[in-house]
Protein backbone atom coordinates (compact mmCIF):
# COMPACT_ATOMS: atom_id res chain seq x y z
CA UNK A 1 0.00 0.00 0.00
CA UNK A 2 1.35 3.50 -1.04
CA UNK A 3 1.51 5.68 1.62
CA UNK A 4 1.47 9.18 -0.77
CA UNK A 5 0.70 10.02 -4.53
CA UNK A 6 3.35 11.68 -6.36
CA UNK A 7 1.64 15.81 -6.73
CA UNK A 8 4.32 17.71 -8.57
CA UNK A 9 7.98 17.73 -9.24
CA UNK A 10 9.67 21.67 -7.86
CA UNK A 11 12.99 22.24 -9.60
CA UNK A 12 14.58 25.62 -7.73
CA UNK A 13 15.83 27.99 -10.25
CA UNK A 14 16.61 32.18 -10.40
CA UNK A 15 13.89 32.83 -12.99
CA UNK A 16 10.43 30.18 -12.76
CA UNK A 17 9.00 31.59 -15.72
CA UNK A 18 11.93 31.43 -18.04
CA UNK A 19 12.52 27.99 -16.87
CA UNK A 20 9.08 27.23 -17.00
CA UNK A 21 8.72 28.48 -20.62
CA UNK A 22 12.00 26.06 -21.64
CA UNK A 23 10.02 23.43 -20.59
CA UNK A 24 6.65 24.18 -22.01
CA UNK A 25 8.27 24.10 -25.39
CA UNK A 26 10.14 20.68 -24.66
CA UNK A 27 6.76 19.12 -23.14
CA UNK A 28 4.29 20.95 -24.31
CA UNK A 29 1.40 22.11 -21.61
CA UNK A 30 0.19 25.15 -20.74
CA UNK A 31 2.53 27.78 -17.96
CA UNK A 32 0.54 29.13 -15.13
CA UNK A 33 0.89 31.38 -11.94
CA UNK A 34 3.18 34.65 -11.35
CA UNK A 35 6.09 35.36 -9.40
CA UNK A 36 8.02 33.00 -7.51
CA UNK A 37 6.04 29.68 -8.44
CA UNK A 38 5.08 28.79 -11.91
CA UNK A 39 3.33 25.88 -13.03
CA UNK A 40 3.32 23.80 -16.21
CA UNK A 41 0.73 21.49 -16.49
CA UNK A 42 1.52 18.42 -18.76
CA UNK A 43 -0.65 16.97 -20.73
CA UNK A 44 -1.24 13.57 -19.78
CA UNK A 45 0.83 14.12 -16.64
CA UNK A 46 1.71 15.55 -13.47
CA UNK A 47 2.60 19.27 -13.33
CA UNK A 48 6.17 20.62 -13.25
CA UNK A 49 6.83 23.34 -10.87
CA UNK A 50 9.35 26.15 -11.02
CA UNK A 51 10.43 27.83 -7.59
CA UNK A 52 12.55 31.61 -7.33
CA UNK A 53 15.72 30.04 -5.51
CA UNK A 54 17.48 33.53 -4.13
CA UNK A 55 21.53 32.63 -4.71
CA UNK A 56 20.94 29.93 -7.14
CA UNK A 57 23.69 27.73 -8.11
CA UNK A 58 23.66 25.54 -10.78
CA UNK A 59 23.75 21.63 -10.35
CA UNK A 60 26.93 20.40 -11.22
CA UNK A 61 26.37 16.98 -13.05
CA UNK A 62 28.07 14.60 -12.05
CA UNK A 63 29.18 15.65 -9.31
CA UNK A 64 28.59 14.91 -5.59
CA UNK A 65 29.33 17.78 -3.95
CA UNK A 66 26.72 19.14 -5.65
CA UNK A 67 22.82 19.41 -5.40
CA UNK A 68 20.71 18.73 -7.98
CA UNK A 69 18.11 21.80 -7.07
CA UNK A 70 15.10 19.71 -6.43
CA UNK A 71 12.35 18.10 -4.23
CA UNK A 72 9.35 16.59 -4.80
CA UNK A 73 5.58 17.16 -3.52
CA UNK A 74 3.89 14.28 -2.43
CA UNK A 75 -0.02 14.55 -2.03
CA UNK A 76 -1.58 12.57 0.98
CA UNK A 77 -5.17 12.63 2.29
CA UNK A 78 -3.78 12.80 6.39
CA UNK A 79 -0.76 14.88 7.09
CA UNK A 80 -0.62 13.62 10.59
CA UNK A 81 -1.01 9.78 9.42
CA UNK A 82 1.33 10.22 6.29
CA UNK A 83 4.11 12.00 8.68
CA UNK A 84 4.06 9.49 11.09
CA UNK A 85 4.62 6.52 8.28
CA UNK A 86 7.32 8.58 6.34
CA UNK A 87 9.25 9.00 9.73
CA UNK A 88 9.28 5.58 10.68
CA UNK A 89 10.62 4.94 7.07
CA UNK A 90 13.63 7.21 8.04
CA UNK A 91 12.49 10.85 6.84
CA UNK A 92 14.00 13.52 8.88
CA UNK A 93 11.89 16.69 9.87
CA UNK A 94 12.79 19.78 8.11
CA UNK A 95 9.90 22.12 8.79
CA UNK A 96 6.91 20.62 10.10
CA UNK A 97 6.73 23.27 13.40
CA UNK A 98 3.29 24.79 11.85
CA UNK A 99 0.53 22.56 11.96
CA UNK A 100 -1.61 25.14 10.63
CA UNK A 101 -0.24 25.20 6.67
CA UNK A 102 -1.08 22.38 4.64
CA UNK A 103 2.68 21.42 3.51
CA UNK A 104 5.41 20.07 5.89
CA UNK A 105 8.80 19.66 4.77
CA UNK A 106 11.05 16.50 5.22
CA UNK A 107 14.52 15.14 4.25
CA UNK A 108 14.72 11.35 3.01
CA UNK A 109 17.26 9.24 4.40
CA UNK A 110 20.01 10.57 1.53
CA UNK A 111 19.31 13.91 2.52
CA UNK A 112 17.04 15.05 -0.24
CA UNK A 113 14.25 17.56 0.58
CA UNK A 114 10.56 16.92 -0.17
CA UNK A 115 7.17 17.87 0.87
CA UNK A 116 4.41 16.22 2.17
CA UNK A 117 0.88 18.36 0.93
CA UNK A 118 -2.65 18.39 1.86
CA UNK A 119 -4.36 17.30 -1.06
Amino acid sequence: MAIAELGAVVLDCPDPRSLADFYARVLGGSVEGEGDWIDLKVPGGRALAFQAAPGFVPPKWPAPDHSQQFHLDLTVEDLDAAEKEVLALGAKPLDTEDRARTFRVYADPAGHPFCLCAC
